[in-house]
């Protein structure tokens, strides 16, 4: 594929529409769009988006016999969903900063240690560039209401055998149920 040009179309508060022009092997030109959080994509090189927009936890209790998972209304799919805490990196915020913050806005929930990072990943790469790290760790704490008035959360810690049973019945968010099958796995 041959990139030719990309036009922006219309500027949200949290995302920007574009369509990537380009032309295919065989000179058939063609149009996809795609949304982004950066706003100012004006080249090919703008599409590559180097540094992470948001982070993904992936939380046990300390005894690491559970695993935290939320419960979420996403209004994109008009249901509640199974998701991992997760939300945007603020303006000269570190990962590890944004990890330790979203998870007490979310859950109320104190992040204790973090064990690891997993790499890059992009969040939904069939129409966005946006790029996530997930942040491996250990949190304590009660559960606490999110401190969002735009989003409904109810935090949960799940044993093995109460995520099998989710995944049998409930919807999740992709990157979560890939990673609750092989966490719960005996």
């Amino acid at each position: 594929m041959k990139f030719k040009l990309i036009k922006k179309l219309e500027q949200g508060k949290f995302i920007t529409r574009y369509d990537v022009e380009y032309e295919t092997e065989d000179k058939e030109q063609k149009i996809y769009e795609i949304i982004s959080r950066n706003s100012e994509i004006e080249s090919e090189e703008d599409l590559h988006n180097m540094k992470p927009d948001a982070v993904v936890l992936i939380i046990e209790d300390e005894k690491h016999e559970r695993l935290l998972i939320n419960k979420e209304f996403r209004l994109a799919v008009d249901s509640w969903v199974y998701n991992f805490p997760a939300g945007l990196i603020d303006p000269g915020e570190t990962a590890d900063e944004a990890a330790k913050r979203e998870l007490m806005e979310e859950t109320g929930l104190e992040l204790i240690s973090i064990e690891d990072h997993i790499g890059r990943s992009y969040s939904a790469v069939g129409f966005s560039n946006e790029v996530n790290v997930c942040v491996v760790g250990t949190a304590k704490g009660e559960f606490k209401k999110s401190t969002s008035n735009v989003e409904e959360i109810e935090p949960g810690w799940y044993t093995k055998e109460e995520v099998r049973e989710l995944l049998k019945t409930q919807p999740f968010a992709a990157r979560t149920q890939a990673y609750a099958y092989l966490w719960s796995r005996e």
